[in-house]
C-alpha cells in the first residue's frame, strides 16, 4: 500500500478524530478521480489563529469554519485518463467554530469536520458556489460522497 501523502496536524485542543479526517480523504481522493498519493495538508486551529487567516487572507474578521488554499490547482481527471499526483493544497479547519454550527445542524462535532473537510476539497480542485446553479451542483456532490462516506463505516 502507497503512503498517504495527507498531513493532519491537529493544533485545536479539541480532541478531534484526526483518524477519521484521514480515512474521510482516502475515500474522496478516487470519487474526485485524484490520484491516492495527492498531497493534502490539514490543519485544525483554534479561533484566534483562524481569525488571523481569515483577516490575512480574505480579509473578512473573525474565526470562520473552513479556508481552503490551493497550490497546484490540481482538477479531477476527465473520464478516461489517469490521474497525476500534485500538491491539491491545505485546508484549515476550526473546530470549536464547527462545534457551534454543528449543534444548530444537529450533527456531531466529527460529522461537520467531515463535511467541511468535503466542502474545502472541492475548493481545492476547483469547485465553487458563487452563482445558484454551482451552489446546487457542488451541495448535491458534497451530500453523495458524505453518504457513501457513512455507509461504508456504519
Amino acid at each position: 500500500s502507497h503512503v498517504s501523502a495527507t498531513e493532519i496536524v491537529d493544533e485545536s485542543g479539541q480532541g478531534c478524530d484526526v483518524d477519521a479526517l484521514a480515512g474521510l480523504v482516502a475515500y474522496l481522493l478516487p470519487r474526485l478521480r485524484l490520484h491516492p498519493e495527492c498531497q493534502l495538508g490539514i490543519t485544525l486551529v483554534d479561533p484566534e489563529r483562524m481569525s488571523t487567516l481569515h483577516e490575512d487572507w480574505m480579509n473578512e474578521p473573525g474565526p470562520t469554519d473552513v479556508l481552503s488554499f490551493p497550490i497546484d490547482e490540481v482538477r479531477s481527471a476527465p473520464a478516461g485518463t489517469e490521474p497525476e499526483p500534485g500538491v491539491l493544497g491545505d485546508i484549515v479547519l476550526c473546530p470549536s467554530f464547527a462545534r457551534a454550527q454543528a449543534a444548530v445542524a444537529g450533527r456531531t462535532l466529527d460529522d461537520e469536520l467531515a463535511f467541511l473537510t468535503v466542502h474545502g476539497t472541492l475548493h481545492l480542485i476547483g469547485y465553487d458556489h458563487a452563482t445558484q446553479q454551482d451552489y446546487d451542483a457542488m451541495f448535491a456532490l458534497q451530500d453523495d460522497l458524505l453518504a457513501g462516506w457513512h455507509e461504508g463505516r456504519a
